[in-house]
């Protein structure tokens, strides 16, 4: 890996910076401003799908993410240079942003539509969006399980470079699949082309089954090693066009 390139230190030291700024001045709001809410939430704007990949949601949170982004980051900075790695960087990370809303949006408009099919008005599904109150009659036909989290899709903000970092691992996987990367619980090395298949097969499983750890948003890492996949594999199939 070397020194750490410019691109990297750059984005570690705004990552840095956006992390403490909230923390020393929490009054200015920045955590609400900056992180991706759910569109149909008042505190939502087009702007957080970029300025969510600054914002992390703890010390362990930003530590793993800047990790990853110089371990993985400045080899293929090396190989591809500031500004194709940049546009790489945060097109996995928009793209995280984008996919991860529209799987939260397909699954809230199916609670919400059988909440509707249930003689529910809008002003009535609103009132529990606002409260998390509903009349126990829902329950007949809805879990409390499934209402809580279609509360929590309209209330909780996505943060991190996550999303970015997935698509910087793929990428890294398939220009390095050889390269021995290990995971703290199981320290054994494994080649990275089984090794980030893995984990993003990790991801797919805890996204959609009730066993994920933690507030995790897999899908944004499902959404960003997707887009990273994409643009690797685009350049990786014309890296020598230019020559024929």
């Amino acid at each position: 890996m070397g020194r750490i390139t410019e691109v990297i230190k750059h984005l570690i030291i705004i990552n840095v910076i956006f992390f403490i700024v909230p923390q020393l001045l929490p009054n200015l709001g920045l955590d609400s401003l900056f992180a991706l809410y759910f569109p149909e939430n008042p505190k939502f704007g087009f702007w957080q799908f970029l300025t969510h990949m600054f914002m992390h949601g703890g010390f362990a949170h930003i530590l793993f993410n800047m990790y990853g982004l110089w371990a993985f980051g400045t080899p293929l900075e090396q190989m591809w240079g500031r500004n194709k790695f940049l546009f790489f960087y945060f097109s996995a990370g928009l793209g995280a942003g984008a996919i991860y809303t529209l799987v939260n949006y397909y699954q809230f408009n199916g609670v919400y539509e059988q909440l509707v099919n249930l003689g529910l008005s809008s002003t009535d599904i609103q009132s529990i969006l606002d409260t998390g109150s509903y009349n126990n009659q829902i329950l007949e036909h809805i879990s409390s399980q499934t209402l809580n989290e279609f509360y929590a899709t309209y209330h909780t903000p996505a943060v991190g470079a996550s999303g970015a970092i997935y698509g910087v691992l793929v990428a890294f996987g398939m220009a390095f699949p050889n390269a021995k990367l290990a995971l703290i619980f199981f320290p054994v090395p494994i080649a990275a082309k089984y090794f980030i298949p893995l984990i993003i097969l990790g991801d797919l499983f805890f996204g959609m089954t009730k066993y994920s750890i933690g507030n995790v948003a897999h899908f944004a890492h499902i959404g960003g090693a997707i887009i990273g996949f994409i643009i690797a594999w685009y350049w990786k199939q014309n890296q020598f066009k230019r020559w024929n």
